[in-house]
């Protein structure tokens, strides 16, 4: 299905107050947004272990107090800063049979971008030494993928995990290990591949679950 138009399927817009990460409404956008701006400069200069939520908060002209307040701790903030562009997909929008597509491309298109795969790359990268993050990666992909899921089918955590294992891979062995022939793949092959096991997981009757505790 490459080349398949699939249509917009954002919502909102990158720029509008409702689109920027962080507890608070609308006043303290701009706030929020100097604050992101900040940390982004910080976490790209000195890496997540060396960034302070004082330096940011300096940065921003801000109190380290409303960086709290807004982002509630470093991993918080980290993971806002990554991902703050990153608008979440509406698949109700998008016909039946394209969805897997949709949400493929959505995601990949964005990893092409170098400014933003560098930050999610960082993200993932810190993640895997950093419970803190690694919850905050969690949190993030259900915003992402569980959530718009949720809109289409049942059992949206179950698929949204399954789908989110699939490409996690693809950025880990695409972007990170820079594994061929996946590496140097065009765009379009890559959504081509991964489209069809995302489209299975959305429209699959039942999914394999974990067992209950006992």
């Amino acid at each position: 299905m490459a080349g398949t138009e699939t249509g917009p399927i954002a919502t909102p817009g990158p720029g509008t107050a409702a689109s920027v990460p962080g507890s608070g409404g609308p006043r303290s956008a701009g706030t929020r947004r100097a604050i992101l701006e900040a940390a982004r400069s910080a976490f790209a200069a000195h890496g997540y272990d060396q960034t302070t939520i004082r330096a940011v908060a300096a940065s921003a002209g801000v109190d380290a107090s409303m960086v709290m307040r807004y982002f509630g701790s470093k991993a918080g903030l980290f993971a806002a800063a990554a991902t703050a562009d990153v608008p979440v997909p509406d698949l109700a929008v998008v016909p039946v049979q394209q969805r897997g597509e949709a949400l493929v491309r959505h995601l990949v298109e964005r990893w092409e971008d170098p400014a933003s795969r560098d930050e999610l790359m960082l993200l993932m990268r810190t993640a895997v030494t950093s419970d803190a993050v690694a919850a905050q990666l969690q949190a993030v992909l259900g915003q992402l993928i569980s959530g718009p899921v949720s809109a289409v089918a049942a059992d949206a955590e179950q698929r949204g995990g399954f789908i989110a294992a699939q490409l996690l891979g693809l950025a880990l062995c695409r972007y990170i290990l820079r594994q061929e022939p996946l590496a140097s793949l065009p765009l379009e092959h890559v959504v081509a591949a991964f489209a069809p096991p995302v489209q299975y997981y959305l429209d699959a009757p039942a999914l394999p679950a974990a067992p209950s505790p006992l």
